[in-house]
């Protein structure tokens, strides 16, 4: 993903660019189970799909990146064809492309690609690497300067249980409903680089901080900073990466809107010299908890009071805080249309159940519900 500088000055004008990377699983049309076929689908890929793809850390996996937008519409239109291309190359690999936050079945192949980080990833981690594949949406706003990027992730520390619920697509595993709306956020607490953002003075101190984590063998490298919110390793952006891949286009583009939102107020906020909330990082993991947990079915963890509130009420707080900026970035019409959508239907979690009880826990026809989502657009 090439990324154009976005602006990132306090003009109420400003527009900044999006950029969403997806993870799709690989299955089996039959038994649900994961497909070590990856290779034959991005084989198959051709023209601007093929170099919007990318290698994931399963044969069951396919990631598929968007260009640089800075327009919601543009956004989801490439999401729909990349999703559309990836979909024919899966197809043709005897697979089904779908968009599901955690493995829902079975995954019997769980090697790793030919590829040396991959593989010293597998020896330094043993069988963390080899939990059954997870799959997230990665939400990319420009952010060229890196010192404004670490105060903006201090700043989102509140929010980000809030993106996670509404994101959350992932309740089955082995077949069972796991009782959490995001079973992926409960596999991944076993990496130890993974998890909320930890509060930074600076840009300086977060360096400092990843580096001292290298020497100790916490991480390999940089590119291994998967806490919930960074200053990417790649691109000047700021990287929301909390969220369980979501089922369909809309969902995704949501999300997107919400985050560049977002991550714009806060950035103001910063410029202005707002201090970001100090939260004790045990009270950011329990919301985040609690959020991986209830979805938007319960309550979430208000981290500005401490106290547990229905889910759609931050939702509500949320959209309010970042009102003027879906306003300026022409955004909020779509926002509020497809929020009174999420409320109605529900996120990935709640029309994955909803398709279990109607079907007396046919994980089959849940998965083809899941198929159809991803396909359509």
């Amino acid at each position: 993903m090439t990324y154009r500088p976005a602006v990132a000055t306090a003009s109420d004008t400003t527009t900044l660019t999006l950029g969403v990377e997806e993870e799709y699983l690989l299955l089996d049309p039959q038994t649900g189970e994961s497909l070590p076929v990856a290779d034959r689908v991005l084989t198959a890929l051709a023209g601007t799909a093929r170099d919007q793809s990318r290698q994931e850390f399963r044969h069951s996996m396919v990631e598929m990146v968007t260009p640089v937008t800075a327009d919601l519409a543009e956004l989801r239109a490439h999401l729909v064809a990349l999703r559309r291309s990836a979909g024919d190359a899966a197809e043709a690999a005897g697979a089904r492309l779908v968009a599901v936050g955690a493995t829902p079945v079975h995954e019997p192949h769980r090697t790793v690609p030919d590829k040396p980080r991959y593989h010293a990833m597998s020896r330094r981690f043993g069988p963390v690497a080899h939990d059954p594949a997870v799959c997230g949406c990665h939400v990319h706003v420009g952010m060229p300067d890196r010192e404004l990027a670490v105060q903006v992730c201090n700043h989102l520390r509140p929010w980000l249980p809030v993106v996670q619920a509404i994101t959350a697509n992932s309740p089955l595993h082995d077949g069972r409903d796991t009782g959490h709306a995001s079973w992926r956020s409960m596999q991944l607490e076993r990496w130890p680089s993974i998890g909320p953002t930890p509060h930074f003075e600076s840009v300086a101190d977060y360096e400092a901080t990843v580096t001292e984590l290298i020497n100790a063998g916490i991480m390999l490298d940089a590119g291994m900073v998967y806490w919930y919110a960074r200053p990417s390793v790649a691109y000047p952006t700021v990287e929301v990466r909390v969220g369980d891949v979501c089922p369909a286009v809309d969902d995704t583009v949501l999300i997107a809107g919400l985050v560049r939102a977002l991550v714009a107020t806060l950035a103001d906020d910063a410029r202005a010299g707002v201090p970001a909330r100090r939260i004790r990082d045990c009270l950011v993991s329990a919301a985040h908890w609690r959020a991986a947990h209830d979805g938007l079915e319960g309550d979430l963890i208000d981290l500005r009071a401490g106290v547990a509130r229905p889910a759609w009420d931050l939702v509500g707080e949320l959209v309010d805080t970042v009102t003027p900026a879906l306003a300026r970035h022409g955004d909020l019409d779509y926002v509020r249309d497809q929020l009174v959508r999420l409320r109605r239907d529900g996120n990935g979690a709640t029309r994955q159940r909803r398709v279990m009880a109607r079907t007396g826990d046919d994980v089959r026809a849940v998965l083809d519900h899941l198929a159809a989502e991803t396909r359509a657009g």
